[in-house]
């Protein structure tokens, strides 16, 4: 074989060299997914969001829970039997709280056990999906987050607030639309939250836990941790299998020229003395 045949052959595996790794990525993915469902007796749905890059252009594409999402979700819990546990397991930022009403609603009313598996974050629409499940399973560190609605880039409660604090005749009418859309966003949410939670709690308790949640008592951000959930008396537990971890490995952020964490992936023990 000559120079110029190698040199081709080399650009050849060069182009499809990414395409065979993600190929050889999704099939651990599959394999892992039905091993889960196999020890469990469940399917298992993932709504994984990580920040991609737009072909070769290499710009940002942030993830978030849209209405493909909730479709394809969806879709899933219809191809599953009605008595068969569901697993869901969630890493997102969260996103359009339509498409996560819809999933969660779909979850809240499958027959069999639902159980939502959260390795890092669900925040907003993410937390939205989680108080639909009769149990939630979160890592250590891992957090859930408030799911007070917003209005465009401002908190709904806030705005409320705001508004409250200035003469209606100081108010520009804008500033009046967003007030009138930011206390039904509130309600609307706070109705959704306490349907959800009527499955698994009494409705005094189904009510204060949707005001609290949805009534702008933390930031959007803030983080609540498994402490904070277990004392708010969500049905969560710690007992985070270890194979989902491992399944969250299988899910890469795009790879940067220089990465912003590094390690040798090799488990580290203390040598005894």
């Amino acid at each position: 074989m000559s120079p110029v045949d190698l040199f081709w052959l080399f650009l050849i595996f060069i182009a499809i060299q990414p395409m065979l790794k993600q190929k050889a990525l999704e099939f651990a993915r599959q394999r892992l997914i039905a091993k889960i469902e196999h020890q469990r007796s469940s399917r298992v749905i993932l709504l994984v969001h990580r920040q991609e890059t737009m072909g070769l252009l290499g710009f940002p594409i942030f993830r978030y829970i849209d209405i493909n999402d909730s479709e394809e979700v969806i879709r899933a819990i219809h191809l599953t039997s009605p008595e068969m546990p569901l697993d869901i397991i969630l890493h997102t930022p969260g996103g359009l709280v339509l498409a996560s009403l819809q999933i969660a609603r779909a979850l809240s009313r499958h027959p069999g056990k639902v159980t939502v598996f959260v390795p890092h974050y669900a925040m907003s629409g993410g937390t939205l999906i989680a108080l639909a499940a009769d149990e939630i399973i979160m890592c250590e560190h891992a957090v859930l987050g408030p799911v007070d609605p917003v209005i465009g880039q401002l908190p709904a409660a806030s705005l409320l607030r705001a508004a409250a604090k200035k003469r209606l005749e100081h108010l520009e009418d804008k500033t009046l639309i967003l007030a009138d859309q930011a206390e039904m966003a509130i309600v609307e949410v706070r109705n959704s939250i306490r349907e959800l939670l009527s499955k698994n709690f009494p409705p005094e308790k189904a009510d204060e836990l949707a005001r609290f949640l949805s009534e702008g008592n933390w930031t959007h951000d803030f983080p609540i941790t498994f402490e904070v959930a277990k004392s708010l008396g969500l049905p969560v537990s710690n007992n985070m299998p270890k194979e989902i971890l491992e399944l969250m490995s299988h899910f890469p952020q795009p790879t940067r020229i220089t990465p912003t964490v590094e390690y040798l992936p090799v488990p580290r023990r203390v040598k005894p003395s």
